[in-house]
């Protein structure tokens, strides 16, 4: 059910993206009289070959315009005529320009019609980063609020950090957003944190090596906000192991088989290591007396519980007016687009040996999109999903590769420059080789998700 709710917020997420995107295209071109023979929510052929399986899920003629679903369920395109694009209809280019064709317009009308999608999705972004600030406000973790400061996971540990130990600044960025810390550290690539620990604070050198290892586990062996393990509720019913036990709402797990155990991260560490074994918990009941309890770990190392942590850190939620909202979606919005850029750029960088970001542990397809999703579908949470993708969509298409948007802008800038337009030889093969880039980028991608998420699972 989890991979289903995921699959459908990626599915309508990229959906909404891509038709808007597409309207950008569409609503540009008739603003200068183009006429645009198909638009298509996903592909109605096998793409990129675009005589291959060609049928509908739904289309209508309006006008000139065929308006269809297509069966190929990735991306989507319009046919504006009297351009290359994903069609490859090199018949029509082979006839005289007619006035209502993409090729007969100027070139500065040109490049606003390559434009149109990016323009959309930017400001797409944008806006519903401003409409979640101003429905939901914006949530923020202080580091001061953590109550028993970090857990150090293994990678941490390696490092340094121990459990306990709270960052308080990444090089010279204070990190006053619990929240931040990762972000902070992963793309500025931090050589060293401050680190308080008890009352005393001390500056830590990262190692060479860490940030292929953070970029690597994408955060999940790094750190957690530390918490104490109080049962809030009892999930399965009495077929649970907490239920067979007698645990209780309430109870805060303190020791087990006599060790101390109060933390979420050392009840976890030893279910996982204990499966199928029991022992016994020293539990503090809501009452301040204590229990002990025989507890049957299962196969799972689940008892079946959820936590209480509300009480634990202080969540806090700046709530803006919908004009506050507008410069704070905006500011956020910036703030979103600039990590990516800074991503890309150290992605480009570990290409040739600059940086420590390896492409296999930085790009993903379509499962490593999925898996940014909630396993809940929460509103919020999508729409914020969504407002990353827009703006991560904008620059993808922006990239000087032919057969994306990029591509054209590039040769449309070369004319308008130079005042020689690129022959149709020329955009016929640029547009061959960009699709071949594409689908093997496309190939690349979804092989490496296939490796990390099915492959390595099933032999770790």
């Amino acid at each position: 059910m989890e991979i289903l709710i995921k699959a459908g917020q990626l599915l309508l997420a990229l959906s909404i993206l891509v038709t808007l995107h597409e309207l950008g295209h569409y609503w540009a071109a008739r603003l200068f009289k183009i006429r645009v023979e198909k638009f298509y929510l996903f592909f109605d052929f096998l793409f990129p070959l675009p005589t291959v399986m060609k049928f509908s899920i739904f289309k209508k003629k309006i006008k000139d315009t065929e308006w269809g679903i297509g069966w190929f369920p990735m991306g989507g395109y319009v046919q504006i005529a009297g351009m290359m694009d994903e069609s490859m209809d090199k018949e029509t280019l082979a006839q005289e320009p007619k006035s209502d064709e993409f090729r007969s317009k100027p070139a500065w009308q040109r490049l606003i019609v390559m434009l149109g999608g990016v323009l959309v999705n930017f400001f797409l972004g944008i806006f519903i980063y401003c409409m979640i600030m101003w429905i939901w406000g914006e949530k923020y973790l202080p580091n001061s609020s953590l109550k028993h400061g970090l857990y150090a996971d293994t990678l941490a540990q390696s490092i340094g950090l121990r459990n306990g130990d709270m960052i308080l600044k990444a090089d010279n960025d204070t990190l006053v957003n619990y929240l931040d810390i990762v972000p902070t550290i992963g793309i500025n690539q931090s050589k060293t944190l401050l680190v308080k620990r008890g009352d005393s604070s001390f500056t830590l050198t990262i190692p060479a090596g860490f940030h292929t290892k953070l970029t690597a586990s994408q955060g999940d062996d790094f750190i957690d906000f530390r918490r104490e393990f109080i049962i809030l509720d009892i999930n399965g019913g009495a077929a649970s192991a907490a239920a067979k036990a007698g645990m209780q709402k309430g109870d805060h797990v303190i020791a087990i088989n006599g060790q101390e155990a109060k933390y979420y991260d050392q009840v976890r560490n030893f279910l996982n290591a204990h499966k199928n074994q029991s022992a016994q918990f020293t539990v503090r009941r809501k009452d301040g007396s204590q229990t002990i309890l025989k507890v049957d770990i299962p196969e799972s190392g689940k008892l079946g519980v959820a936590l209480d942590i509300m009480d634990q850190f202080d969540l806090k939620i700046r709530n803006y007016s919908f004009f506050g909202a507008i410069p704070a979606g905006t500011s956020k919005a910036f703030a979103t687009l600039g990590n990516y850029i800074k991503g890309l750029n150290l992605l480009v960088k570990g290409l040739f040996g600059k940086s420590e970001v390896k492409a296999s542990d930085s790009v993903g397809g379509f499962i490593s999109i999925g898996n940014l999703f909630p396993s809940i579908w929460n509103w919020e949470l999508f729409w914020n999903m969504t407002a990353v993708l827009s703006l991560i969509l904008a620059v993808m298409n922006l990239l000087p590769i032919p057969a994306l948007d990029g591509g054209h802008v590039i040769f449309n800038l070369w004319e308008i420059i130079t005042r020689r337009k690129p022959s149709d030889k020329v955009l016929e093969y640029a547009q061959y080789v960009g699709m071949i880039l594409l689908l093997a980028l496309m190939v690349y991608v979804n092989a490496n998700d296939i490796y990390k998420y099915v492959i390595v699972k099933w032999f770790h």
